[in-house]
């Protein structure tokens, strides 16, 4: 049975949510990792389903999982939950295979952002919506970057004014991402790079500072403290 939120809305939001989270040290999935006392997964798909535009939720748990999954997000929202890959594309692409052809629009998320707020997938679903077929949510880049080479030589600097950092959710028209994922032959880090390979435009929006990737031990410790801010 396919779990609902808002009947109106046009919006499936994909959360691939299978993987092992080694760089957050030992300890099992890294969506179920705890977040305050929840896992990352309840944080993320709390937020998504406050989402007016988000009809549906997809996650893509681990084999072993699936039905501790389903039985946790239960009581936080109508969640679809569906059996992960090995690999984050292929957990995107079992995803996306359960969601009915009438949604036309398609979010990725990751669990690891779990604070990303409603706000952003709004502003994301409005962009594909408007009639872009791709678009990411982008963070200047502050640091200044080098380009190193064998030995640690620095072979010079990158111009930061044309780099951005991209974080999720990550929106597509849904024939467009379910094309990519057809068409994929090597694996890439996030869905944007396999629809730019397949040469469909790719256009930015503004990020936000709470969608933080929580990939090592002290993004939990800001992780918290922002769920502090008022």
């Amino acid at each position: 049975m396919t779990a609902q939120l808002n009947a109106r809305g046009d919006v499936a939001v994909l959360v691939p949510a299978a993987g092992a989270g080694v760089r957050l040290g030992p300890g099992g999935p890294k969506a179920l990792r705890l977040l305050d006392g929840e896992p990352l997964l309840v944080h993320a798909i709390r937020r998504v389903a406050a989402a007016p535009s988000v009809r549906m939720i997809v996650v893509a748990a681990p084999a072993a999982e699936v039905d501790a999954v389903a039985a946790l997000l239960a009581p936080v929202a109508p969640v679809t939950v569906v059996s992960g890959g090995a690999e984050r594309q292929e957990s995107v692409g079992l995803a996306l295979a359960a969601v009915p052809d009438d949604i036309p629009i398609a979010l990725v998320h990751d669990a690891a952002r779990a604070l990303a707020p409603p706000a952003l997938i709004e502003s994301i679903a409005a962009a594909v919506r408007s009639g872009r077929p791709a678009v990411i949510p982008v963070l200047p880049v502050v640091d200044t970057i080098k380009q190193v080479g064998p030995g640690d030589v620095v072979h010079g600097t990158v111009d930061r004014s044309v780099l951005r950092s991209v974080q999720t959710p990550q929106g597509f028209r849904r024939d467009v991402l379910a094309a990519a994922h057809a068409g994929a032959t090597d694996p890439l880090t996030d869905d944007a790079g396999l629809v730019e390979k397949a040469g469909v435009e790719v256009t930015c929006v503004p990020g936000s500072d709470l969608a933080m990737k929580i990939t090592r031990p002290l993004d939990l410790v800001l992780a918290e403290a922002l769920l502090r801010v008022p």
